[in-house]
């Protein structure tokens, strides 16, 4: 085989692989260009941009959402506890007006709508009990204890608060209140004992009183001591 032959042959096998080349790289003629990075690159890109998309907008939207509603409940919570306390400051005033124990729902007893009189009882020892009778057309009211002048005393006698009654003595016309009065020591211990022969009872409000005394008249000493008015005649006598 000659020399030209052979170069003609490598010629033509050379033409033939450079043409199938050409053709692979092609690809339909779409061209290597046209792969651009790999599949793996641009799935990274991708799924940092989704990324970081989704997390700005959840800041966004949580910020917005936990701002609005911290606000709302604190006025209104301020706003409701107002309102509440005044309230019962209202209720509070309105419940004390005119009851319990220190109030009085009626016109106070006293000299001018009751009639008073005093009696010395046998039991218990040396006491003097004062009854109070409503005259009047209306209830009245009778507070605290006989303010009790005893002859030409400068003082008045000291009140057993042991005997302080639950609740406002209150009489319907016609009926009565009590008192007791301790006039003296049982055993003759108390000091400064006169005769008195003319009393003088006064109310917590109001016109006095001057019930009789026995015509003898009563001996008090130091120990003079009265009870708060009472409803019964017992409680007036059991101290």
């Amino acid at each position: 085989m000659s020399a030209r032959t052979v170069r003609t042959r490598l010629l033509a096998a050379s033409t033939v692989a450079l043409a199938a080349l050409a053709l692979t790289a092609c690809d339909n003629g779409k061209g290597v260009r046209d792969e651009g990075p790999s599949a793996a690159s641009q799935s990274s890109a991708q799924q940092g941009g989704s990324t970081a998309k989704p997390a700005g907008d959840s800041g966004t939207s949580t910020g917005g959402s936990t701002g609005g509603s911290a606000a709302t409940p604190t006025k209104g919570s301020a706003k409701g506890s107002t309102n509440g306390s005044s309230g019962r400051t209202g209720n509070g005033k309105a419940t004390g007006d005119g009851t319990g124990t220190g109030g009085t729902r009626n016109a106070a007893c006293d000299g001018a709508n009751t009639r008073t009189s005093a009696t010395e009882v046998s039991r218990p020892l040396n006491h003097l009990l004062l009854t109070v009778t409503n005259t009047g057309s209306k209830n009245c009211d009778l507070t605290g204890y006989p303010i009790a002048r005893f002859g030409e005393a400068q003082s008045v006698p000291p009140v057993a608060e042991e005997t302080h009654p639950q609740a406002v003595v209150t009489l319907a016309p016609g009926e009565s209140g009590y008192a007791g009065v301790l006039l003296s020591a049982g055993d003759g211990s108390g000091g400064d004992g006169y005769t008195a022969k003319t009393l003088v009872v006064g109310f917590a409000k109001g016109a006095t009183s001057t019930p009789a005394l026995p015509a003898k008249g009563v001996y008090v000493d130091a120990k003079l001591t009265v009870t708060y008015w009472q409803q019964s005649l017992d409680d007036a006598l059991s101290y």
